[in-house]
């Protein structure tokens, strides 16, 4: 995975993001937390969650069902976070996009339904963030949950 600057191809991102907003929802999203993922790695969702921001890109924080530590959701369905995922097979692609917000790497792909799908790399814990396409706003949310996941999850290569 290349995290060199790419400055238009970010740039796109934010305005084809930007273009696909609309309102966003209100009720709890329905997230199927990642299969029981080690003790430590679980550890470290944990923290990160407990520092989460209550506001991404607009979005208030809503509830996920079912409730879980490693799982967490804006607008509803419009950004939902789950951390300790396994290792995504992209991750070994080189030829794979990147961008880096505040110093963490985050895989980017493109979904099947239109939407986007960012994750880390380099940290100890494996976070996807799932920006509905009808529902995304704009790839400001990075911000804010790179904040959090720096500050949580130490930068390393996860065994899981």
């Amino acid at each position: 995975m290349s995290f060199h600057r790419r400055p238009f191809r970010l740039a796109a991102l934010l305005a084809l993001l930007a273009l696909a907003g609309c309102a966003p929802g209100d009720s709890a999203a329905r997230v199927k937390p990642p299969a029981a993922p080690p003790a430590d790695v679980a550890g470290l969702c944990a923290k990160l969650h407990a520092g989460l921001p209550e506001t991404v890109a607009g979005l208030a924080r809503t509830p996920t069902e079912p409730e879980s530590d490693l799982t967490a959701s804006w607008g509803g369905s419009a950004i939902v976070l789950r951390c300790g995922i396994p290792k995504p097979p992209a991750m070994a692609d080189p030829k794979q996009e990147g961008v880096e917000v505040n110093g963490v790497g985050w895989l980017l792909e493109k979904t099947s339904d239109g939407g986007f799908r960012f994750t880390t790399g380099a940290r100890l814990a494996y976070t996807e963030v799932r920006v509905d396409k009808e529902h995304a706003t704009d790839a400001g949310m990075l911000v804010g949950l790179s904040a959090a996941v720096a500050g949580a999850v130490p930068v390393g290569i996860s065994s899981y």
